[in-house]
């Protein structure tokens, strides 16, 4: 038998996912997941998962509900670990329970993973605390779904009473009768109300007005579902506590492309500047398992003079190597090293080891003409890298007549999980920018994406040769200063006005 995980994915933003949350996502065979996970926390299910689609959203249920519940029974009793991941909280709307009745009567094991709510995370994102001592002591959550043309079943007359702050989900196709059936049970028409939608997203909108004239507000502003109306004296204060369009990269939208071992440190950064973060690699590095050539190498590093690392995957797969052999890191010591750039640089150092040369400009030219500059006739460099290393490297460094090995230690193959949810984003105009680090990360992006139209998407490039890439797969292109990734984040900083959503 296996078991089932009933997890709240959270309303959009993948940081506010709790770690129970995430660690439970990567560690199943399959996820049962709906409309409203958003594109980023679908970007953690592990390639080897088999993702399941039962999107519900508001009058439209292609999966049945009672077909759900059968989908985690017959996945269970297969001995999966399976994932039901639902957006916000599993309980508060999410018809979690129904779900787990049916496995508590087959005896399947099971466990929930409470999310966080929208009702509370996106007046957070759009600076409303739902209460406050200074306007009201009680928040109560109210669901504005009906069926579809039917009446709400929402006794209007006791929510007035209470006095608290009214937070109604999935209210938008319902706003004016909620909006209507408050004011006709006596609430002031002048009660400050706001519509909120998509929160947590770069495409997080608002419209803060009164009960009286906040439906035809948000018509005119075009609000659609996803939405949380808030109703209350709370909603006063969006102005004032409003903190998320203070961030560089408030409304921008990025889809990151690097491998995932490589991939958090520019995600970090971008998320710290307030983008929206969608990992997506484009391409996955393969350490050989059997590598004669390395083997050989090691084995006479006596002689070499120098090693020089072109790649962050390199530096961990070659010393990875080291010490799965056994070999001592102090017989290293007459070697001098060489790194591309500072991410190299920084991998060395965290091995231990620090770099003797460093060409000013990141490219595998330049690393060819430092070496050149800096090795005395006779000596001999050892070259640890991809399978499809730039050859300019090596041309260079025959130009000169210096002695090099060129040892492959990974393969980069082409491999894009996940890419529906953000193809049907690039063809919804609601992607910013996507970040390609290598002329690889485009191909394999550039695949994934299938026929979709990529002449309106913007590619952020580290290097022209990328840049290029980008260009035969139709985007429109913007190329970083420095082959770095500070350096491309600071483009996306630089172009935040054209990039908002």
């Amino acid at each position: 038998m296996g078991k089932v995980w009933l997890v709240g994915a959270g309303p959009s933003d993948p940081g506010l996912m709790t770690l129970k949350g995430k660690k439970v996502l990567e560690q199943a065979e399959v996820v049962v997941y709906d409309a409203l996970v958003s594109a980023a926390v679908l970007a953690m299910i592990p390639d080897s998962a088999e993702a399941i689609f039962v999107g519900k959203r508001s009058g439209n249920h292609p999966v049945p509900q009672d077909q759900i519940n059968q989908i985690l029974l017959e996945k269970a009793k297969q001995g999966k670990r399976v994932v039901r991941l639902k957006g916000g909280d599993p309980f508060l709307f999410g018809r979690g329970g129904e779900e787990l009745e049916l496995l508590s009567a087959h005896k399947v094991p099971f466990e929930v993973v409470p999310g966080i709510t929208s009702a509370l995370s996106v007046p957070a994102y759009n600076g409303i605390p739902v209460t406050h001592r200074d306007y009201c002591s009680s928040v109560h959550i109210i669901t504005a779904h009906s069926k579809k043309g039917g009446e709400l079943k929402i006794n209007f007359p006791a929510l007035c009473a209470l006095e608290g702050t009214l937070v109604f989900l999935m209210g938008v196709s319902t706003m004016d009768q909620t909006c209507s059936g408050l004011l006709q049970a006596g609430m002031d028409p002048a009660t400050p109300a706001a519509i909120l939608q998509e929160g947590t997203s770069a495409n997080q909108r608002r419209v803060v007005a009164t009960v009286a004239d906040l439906p035809q507000k948000a018509r005119e502003a075009g609000i659609q579902s996803p939405a949380v109306l808030i109703v209350g004296k709370v909603c006063t204060l969006s102005q004032t506590l409003s903190w998320t369009q203070n961030r560089p990269l408030d409304k921008v939208r990025v889809v990151v492309t690097r491998p995932k071992t490589l991939a958090s440190r520019m995600t970090s950064q971008l998320y710290a500047l307030g983008a929206e973060v969608i990992e997506l690699p484009a391409i996955q590095l393969a350490p050989y398992r059997d590598n004669p050539a390395l083997e050989e190498a090691v084995s006479q590093l006596d002689c070499y003079q120098w090693v020089a690392f072109t790649s962050i995957e390199g530096v961990r797969v070659f010393f990875d190597f080291l010490r799965e052999r056994r070999v001592d890191l102090r017989g290293l010591s007459k070697l001098r090293f060489a790194a591309i750039g500072p991410g190299t640089r920084r991998e060395l150092e965290s091995r231990g080891i620090f770099a003797d040369l460093m060409p000013d400009s990141y490219y595998a030219r330049d690393l060819g003409e430092a070496l050149a500059a800096q090795m005395q006739p006779g000596e001999r460099v050892l070259l640890p890298r991809a399978k499809i290393g730039s050859p300019e490297l090596t041309a260079v460094l025959r130009e000169h007549g210096i002695e090099f090995t060129d040892v492959a230690l990974y393969d980069t193959l082409y491999a894009c999980h996940n890419s529906a949810a953000v193809q049907k984003l690039i063809e919804k105009g609601k992607v910013s920018c996507v970040t390609f680090t290598s002329a690889s990360t485009v191909r394999g992006f550039a695949g994934a994406m299938g026929g979709c139209d990529l002449h309106h998407l913007l590619a952020a490039c580290i290097g022209e040769k990328t840049a290029q890439a980008a260009r035969e797969a139709g985007m429109q292109v913007i190329v970083s200063q420095k082959a770095t990734i500070d350096s491309l984040c600071e483009l996306i900083v630089q172009n935040a006005d054209r990039l908002r959503l």
